[in-house]
């Protein structure tokens, strides 16, 4: 049952709206409201109509039918001009501040004050952004480059920038999903203190431990309809979890694969700043957990890996050979496949189909004697890949930017694959996708590991790590300090928590 709230004036109403995309029908007679300050979870599998309700609150995208009133003043019609107007703002998951520019320039982006001369006043800059951090409980320099910033402090400065222009009700579009475990609750405070202010937002996220932390109430939305309106207080995980399904899910237990072949061994690596007298051996059919806090060395390993930054020195082989990649063409070469935590910047091409996005690090050896591509050969290898991974889409053909979340992820495993790799690097392959999703996810991998591959899963999600790997391996401050089997009953959440944060040595 929906639960009702007692009528009063709402900061954003959202009646009847509907919104079709060709052969889809996005939205269904949506209703939506939002009290001033009030802190709203919006949940619900990828493809549940969420973002393109978002879209049209925006006004992104025109709706086809229904109304939008904001604090009591309807728009059959909304544009991104009147949301902005009307204090609507959205925070991505991706920042879109000038990494290059000063937090102070970011926020007068496009709109610098002059002074009589002409020129602009960076006086009036600086001195009114450090103000209005001031106001928002916010000790920091707006002098600093945006790109010395750590993640959650990006964020914060997107929430405080869409404030400064009077926003009041905010979007977070799975807005922790780029931030480490640690920065989490650094950006919920900031937003508790916003909302005691009567600043309203909206929380998009497939985290669902963070929408009981964080929100008061949460709408549910499935095939494009409103299920309902809950409080969090009312509901457990797992009641809301059968809401986003409509049935229990499954939780998804690897049994290992692992054989005695050494696909890769590490010996004393070394990298000054990143990591120390690293020595890791990954064997055939093994799923092996990397974790650790931000920082610690996990993700520069991995990059390293893959030929993406310096190495360092030390020794490392594959398959018994010596190993080394300068770029990544070198590293696909000898068998290393890696998939980034930015699946966006680095792991698809977006307005590119799908068949594209797949074969694009094989295109080599597609070729035919001609020296142009084999389609045939091209499209065939897709199809079966897509069909292999139950890639959902209306054809091979499909822009990937236009799937949903967990589709875009197996696009990323399904052009992996296509490498036919001795080594798998996983930099939080379920990151961004409903708890669905996860699953089918978690079943890719476990069937890539029965295929011989070795796999690494990077995570800091310590129970997805003991459900699919055979052992998990932590960092801290660049060395490695604990090893855990995760079919012995001594390894527990607990216990390797406490080695994250370096209070645990190995066993």
């Amino acid at each position: 049952m929906t639960e009702q709230t007692a009528p009063t004036e709402y900061i954003v109403e959202i009646k009847g709206i509907s919104k079709n995309f060709p052969g889809v029908r996005a939205l269904d007679q949506v209703d939506f409201n939002l009290l001033p300050g009030e802190l709203r979870g919006l949940v619900g599998k990828n493809g549940a109509g969420k973002s393109t309700l978002m879209n049209v609150l925006t006004g992104i995208y025109p709706s086809d039918a229904g109304e939008i009133a904001i604090a009591g003043k309807p728009f059959s019609l909304m544009t991104t001009t009147i949301s902005r107007q009307m204090g609507i703002a959205c925070v991505h998951q991706h920042s879109q501040l000038i990494p290059p520019l000063s937090i102070a320039e970011n926020v007068f982006c496009g709109n610098l004050p002059v002074n009589r001369i002409g020129f602009v006043d960076w006086n009036r800059i600086y001195r009114e952004t450090d103000e209005r951090l001031s106001r928002l409980g916010l000790a920091i320099d707006s002098r600093r480059k945006v790109e010395g910033l750590s993640v959650a402090e990006r964020q914060i400065i997107e929430i405080a920038k869409a404030l400064f222009a009077d926003a009041r009700v905010i979007i977070l579009d799975e807005a922790t999903a780029p931030l480490p475990k640690s920065e989490v609750e650094m950006l919920f405070n900031f937003v508790r203190r916003q909302r005691e202010k009567g600043v309203a937002f909206i929380y998009i996220s497939h985290y669902l431990e963070e929408i009981f932390d964080l929100c008061d109430t949460v709408t549910v939305m499935k095939d494009g309809k409103n299920l309902g309106d809950y409080k969090v207080a009312n509901l457990t995980q797992a009641d809301l979890i059968r809401l986003i399904s409509g049935a229990e899910v499954e939780r998804f237990k690897h049994t290992s694969n692992a054989r005695d072949a050494v696909v890769m061994e590490i010996q004393d690596l070394t990298r000054p700043g990143s990591y120390s007298n690293l020595s890791l051996t990954f064997r055939e059919g093994e799923i092996v957990g990397l974790t650790g806090l931000e920082g610690c060395g996990k993700d520069a390993l991995a990059r390293g890996l893959f030929g993406m930054e310096p190495l360092g020195s030390g020794r490392v082989s594959i398959k018994g050979n010596s190993y080394h990649a300068s770029d990544t063409r070198q590293a696909f070469n000898q068998g290393v496949a890696y998939l980034p935590r930015d699946r966006h910047g680095y792991g698809i091409v977006g307005l590119r189909p799908i068949r594209e996005n797949v074969t694009l690090p094989i295109l080599a050896d597609l070729v035919n004697p001609t020296q142009l591509l084999d389609t045939r050969k091209e499209i065939n290898l897709v199809t079966k890949l897509t069909q292999k991974l139950n890639v959902k889409a209306t054809s091979i053909e499909q822009p990937v930017l236009n799937l949903s979340g967990g589709n875009q992820q197996k696009v990323v495993f399904a052009k992996l694959t296509s490498t036919n790799p001795k080594l798998l690097l996983l930099d939080e392959p379920t990151q961004g996708v409903d708890v669905q999703a996860k699953v089918e996810i978690m079943k890719i991998i476990d069937q890539l590991s029965q295929e011989g591959a070795a796999v690494v899963v990077i995570s800091e999600e310590i129970r997805e790590l003991l459900d699919i790997c055979d052992r998990i391996v932590v960092m801290f401050k660049g060395k490695l300090i604990a090893e855990f089997q995760t079919n012995s009953p001594d390894t527990t959440v607990e216990r390797i928590l406490h080695a994250v944060e370096g209070t645990v040595q190995a066993l």
